[in-house]
């Protein structure tokens, strides 16, 4: 998709479909509509639909829309308008963007993909979507208008014999003339270009999490992160089985000894010329590209989903991609450990007590808790690479899915200061993550009589007895952990984001690593 922006004035665009938001300016104290109620039975407010910038041409155009209450500024509403009367634009889309009290960049960003969602049946190859009034400056209305419309282009179909391309191949963004947003035309620019590259690496991840199984092997895997380091500039290592097993990665190994698939730990750095000695950020991602469970077998059903299993790994390598081209002046580790888990003859089996690299000892009570394995090795030797901060992805455990939904993926923390740069990350990145406990209390259960740990702590608190399991590992090293189990999969078409991979992690990622430039 090209994306350019300019300032005009929004009558004066020429386009295929002009794009405008609308609002809800409704309160509860408005007058309200007794032939709506809300869920209680009591009259819901009526509908007060203003456009979310004030242009008269543009407010003549839809005027008879809102009078007739086809608009009301409903979220993810959408509208079209064809031949607008006193526009050059060809048609005029409205898409509602819910409540003007919660009008967030949040909301710019799923408007934003909810009209180019709406746009694509239609065969519309290029729009011009305008910049809101937020009150607040125009560059974070741009970021999250490109990041919107990239994520809302990408469809999962894609070994389809008969797939039709209803892609969008141009947007234009369009800051009114005379509206206070027009006037930097340098920094919306920079805004646009930044985040081109952050909405391009989400769907480099959820490129690679659509892939399926026999089509992206732990070695194809590095072979396309390695594809990636190279276009981009990123030093890149692939390590086989005779490496991990020399570095006695013995958590690693003993998950993927039961597939005739070969393991890969992926190793991207980002070392910019300057940049302080420390910190020195890990960014480790589980990259399971099939999980059966091993010989503690999953059940048939939905196990075909189970390719997403390394979409922790694959958020790392988007997040590597967006850092090489964005140059935070931070150095940055990228880890991935790339595995299948299957059972066979030489598959591990519960009873069984594996050695980590760090040399603490496991009992292995479920061969299906195996990501914790894969990241335990792999958090360890990002300390031994020097890294100061580490931080962790993976669709990691059912748990936390039970207990968060699908709505917000989990992060714990060992160290306060470090999430606190991950909430100031959030606040930009726009995605949701609600924190779960690492008491003592988790790492009891885990205890083992034969060995230091058991790799499952039983059916009560899974995420926080992962997450404990996990902490055993990193010591005293400063840590998130990001469980996106419930995440990872949108498990059914949203009007911004189509049904599949989602792409979580990549842009709080970013965003984390861009708030430790300079050494802060």
């Amino acid at each position: 998709m090209d994306t350019r922006l300019i300032a005009a004035n929004p009558a004066e665009v020429e386009t295929e479909c002009l794009v405008v938001f609308a609002l809800d300016h409704a309160t509860k104290d408005a007058g309200k509509d007794p032939a709506k109620s809300n869920q209680t039975g009591k009259e819901a407010p009526k509908p007060e639909p203003r456009l979310a910038i004030k242009d008269a041409g543009l407010e003549k155009a839809v005027a008879e829309l809102v009078s007739s209450g086809e608009v009301t500024g409903k979220a993810f509403e959408t509208v079209l308008l064809h031949r607008p009367q006193g526009l050059k634009a060809k048609r005029l889309l409205i898409v509602g963007a819910g409540k003007a009290k919660s009008f967030t960049h949040a909301e710019v960003r799923k408007a934003a993909g909810s009209a180019i969602r709406a746009l694509k049946p239609k065969g519309i190859k290029s729009c011009a979507l305008l910049v809101p009034d937020l009150g607040s400056g125009a560059e974070d209305a741009v970021r999250t208008i490109v990041e919107g419309a990239l994520v809302a282009d990408f469809d999962p179909d894609t070994y389809r014999s008969d797939r039709k391309d209803l892609s969008v191949k141009e947007i234009t963004v369009v800051a009114p003339l005379g509206a206070g947003v027009g006037s930097d035309p340098g920094k919306l620019q920079n805004a646009m270009t930044q985040d081109r590259v952050i909405g391009e690496s989400q769907n480099l991840t959820r490129e690679l999490v659509n892939e399926p199984s026999n089509r992206l092997t732990p070695t194809m895997l590095g072979e396309r992160a390695k594809k990636m380091c190279d276009t981009v500039g990123l030093k890149c290592e692939l390590m086989g089985p005779d490496k991990i097993k020399e570095m006695k990665m013995g958590a690693f190994w003993s998950v993927s000894q039961g597939s005739d698939e070969e393991p890969r730990l992926i190793v991207m750095r980002y070392d910019p010329p300057g940049a302080p000695e420390n910190p020195v950020l890990g960014l480790v991602g589980k990259g399971i590209t099939f999980d059966t469970g091993g010989i503690s077998i999953k059940p048939a059903d939905g196990m075909e989903k189970m390719k997403y299993d390394m979409a922790g790994g694959a958020a790392m390598i988007g997040a590597m991609r967006a850092i090489a081209l964005l140059k935070p002046n931070v150095k940055v580790i990228g880890i991935v450990c790339a595995s299948e888990n299957m059972p066979s003859g030489k598959a591990q089996k519960p009873g069984d007590v594996q050695i980590a690299m760090s040399g603490k000892s496991i009992e292995i009570i479920n061969t299906d808790a195996e990501g914790r394995l894969v990241l335990a090795d792999g958090l360890y030797y990002a300390r031994t690479l020097g890294c100061t901060h580490l931080i962790d992805a993976a669709t990691l455990t059912g748990a936390c899915v039970v207990a968060l939904g699908y709505a917000n993926a989990g992060v714990f923390a060992n160290d306060e200061d470090a999430y606190k740069h991950f909430t100031t990350a959030l606040q930009r990145s726009g995605e949701k993550f609600w924190r779960l406990p690492l008491d003592q209390e988790y790492l009891d259960q885990i205890r083992s009589n034969i060995a230091d740990i058991m790799n499952t702590g039983g059916r009560w608190g899974g995420a926080s007895t992962a997450a404990v399991f996990l902490k055993e590992f990193v010591d005293d090293t400063p840590w998130l952990h990001l469980d996106i189990a419930g995440t990872a999969w949108m498990e059914e078409n949203k009007s911004w984001i189509a049904k599949g991979p989602s792409g979580i992690g990549v842009r709080s990622l970013i965003e984390f690593v861009r708030s430790f430039e300079n050494g802060k």
